[in-house]
């Protein structure tokens, strides 16, 4: 799966991410009851004894100092919260959660990794849709507001169940504690439906030029960045159409339009990139399905329907991206 398209760069996020190894006091959302009823209340994953249990030290975007005595284990998910954020609407199913975070297995002690939580290249945004991630993951990130620090045990059974995951030492037995800083809050938007459709070459829109190995090379307009998510067909293709939540096989080459910079390529990379259109951004999404095999694409992808305010990497969070695509093949999801 290409790392700029997903969820993280980070290791660990592959494996919490399913389908690749890839949702007492309870703190819906502090501060604003009325804007917490938008969330069940079932939904929110509750403070308890083992939560409690876990000391989180230190600033807002700042590494955290945890400690706790382990082996520390929660039976059921839980999440405290240890800094209130001032965020007006709690998130909800089908959000996207950006976040720093620190992880440690509960069972050892150990500290598995961190963000670093001030580097801007390690934000994680989450989708809260627990056909894509551990149910763990989901279950603390509802009902979160932006501004927030949570530590979460996320429980076994909402884990990696009884097999544990034997490739980064998590047994089954292992409670995963996260500490979470909430950065952005962002609702789910239709890509699909708000994508405009152009002529390649098009006023205002990007062009492909494609080398004799076929890599392209994106040459942009001297204007500013179109403001809706845009797609051309440069070449259409006569194989099979891909569906929703299909895996797909592409080359593609992704640019900043702002800096110009290319920030990720399967060209570069030297080999093509197989993943589900259900774990990519919501602009590349839309682009790739309904599409055809053989088919040669350019798609402009302004922010909401990229990686939102919080940004991904060297994508800032006011950036447009623009995708040069290549689909070589599809299987049903």
């Amino acid at each position: 799966m290409p790392a700029s398209l997903t969820a993280s760069r980070r290791v660990l996020t592959a494996f919490i991410a399913l389908g690749l190894g890839a949702t007492a006091l309870t703190a819906c959302a502090p501060g604003d009851e009325e804007a917490a009823s938008t969330a069940s209340a079932k939904d929110c994953a509750v403070e308890g004894n083992a939560s409690g249990a876990v000391d989180v030290d230190g600033e807002l975007g700042a590494a955290p100092e945890v400690s706790f005595d382990s082996p520390l284990e929660s039976a059921e998910t839980q999440r405290s919260v240890i800094i209130e954020g001032d965020g007006s609407e709690p998130a909800t199913e089908g959000d996207t959660v950006t976040v720093s975070y620190t992880l440690f297995n509960g069972g050892t002690g150990e500290e598995m990794e961190s963000t670093g939580h001030l580097d801007d290249s390690d934000r994680v945004p989450f989708v809260l849709d627990e056909a894509m991630y551990l149910p763990g993951i989901v279950k603390v990130l509802n009902c979160s507001v932006e501004g927030e620090r949570v530590v979460a045990t996320i429980a076994p059974e909402d884990a990696f169940g009884e097999a544990g995951n034997e490739a980064i030492g998590v047994s089954g037995d292992d409670t995963l504690i996260f500490v979470f800083d909430i950065l952005s809050v962002s609702k789910p938007v239709d890509a699909a439906a708000d994508m405009v459709v152009v002529e390649p070459g098009a006023e205002g829109m990007p062009t492909v030029e494609y080398a004799e190995d076929g890599s392209p090379t994106i040459t942009f307009p001297e204007t500013a960045p179109l403001e809706k998510p845009t797609l051309a067909v440069i070449t259409e293709g006569d194989g099979d159409v891909v569906g929703e939540g299909d895996t797909v096989e592409v080359h593609y080459r992704g640019v900043n339009w702002d800096t110009g910079e290319e920030f990720d390529s399967s060209w570069s990379r030297g080999e093509p990139s197989a993943f589900p259109t259900s774990g990519v951004i919501p602009g590349f999404k839309a682009a790739l399905e309904g599409q055809t095999v053989g088919s040669q694409l350019i798609v402009v992808i302004p922010p909401a329907y990229g990686y939102g305010s919080a940004g991904q990497g060297a994508i800032g969070g006011t950036d447009t991206i623009v995708f040069a695509i290549d689909i070589l093949s599809t299987t049903a999801g």
